[in-house]
């Protein structure tokens, strides 16, 4: 679908047509988008996530994630989930594809948590760089459970440690 220019603002907004999953037909507009840029790449991730096509970025797969998990949890424990997901993981790995994230990835993904400090200065403990990694662990076996992403080695049960 195409994305539309808003004359009276200047701002860009994209219409998208998808089925729900009872198969009814829906419509979702969404506005606001200061480039066409932007209204076209929001346009091709509502997409991806419609699809469930496991080539969305790791941001929009956590939107899914979010969707899929958050009605099991305690509010609690989503709470810290959330804030491990969205303050370190989704800065680092947000912006690539699920299916192109590498061991390699990962690997610099972990060294870079071993160099954060807490602001004392003390160094993050083992225990917590764990429960990270356990979170960035069921994000891709969500994926590969519910999506069909098949990761290409067994990388995402590497421990820190």
């Amino acid at each position: 679908m195409p994305v539309y220019k808003n004359e009276k603002n200047g701002t860009w907004y994209a219409m998208v047509r998808y089925k729900d999953w009872t198969g009814k037909n829906k419509q979702k507009c969404q506005r606001g988008f200061a480039t066409k840029r932007e209204a076209l790449n929001w346009e091709a991730q509502f997409k991806l996530q419609k699809s469930s096509d496991i080539d969305m970025t790791l941001d929009s797969f956590y939107e899914l994630y979010e969707k899929d998990v958050r009605p099991r949890l305690k509010e609690n424990t989503w709470m810290t989930k959330q804030v491990i997901i969205e303050k370190k993981i989704l800065p680092y790995l947000g912006k690539r594809k699920m299916s192109e994230i590498t061991s390699k990835d990962v690997i610099d993904w972990q060294n870079e948590m071993m160099t954060l400090k807490k602001p004392n200065g003390e160094s993050l403990s083992q225990c917590y760089l764990k429960t990270v990694h356990a979170e960035l662990s069921a994000l891709f076996n969500h994926a590969a459970k519910y999506y069909q992403l098949y990761l290409q080695c067994h990388h995402i049960k590497e421990c820190i440690c």
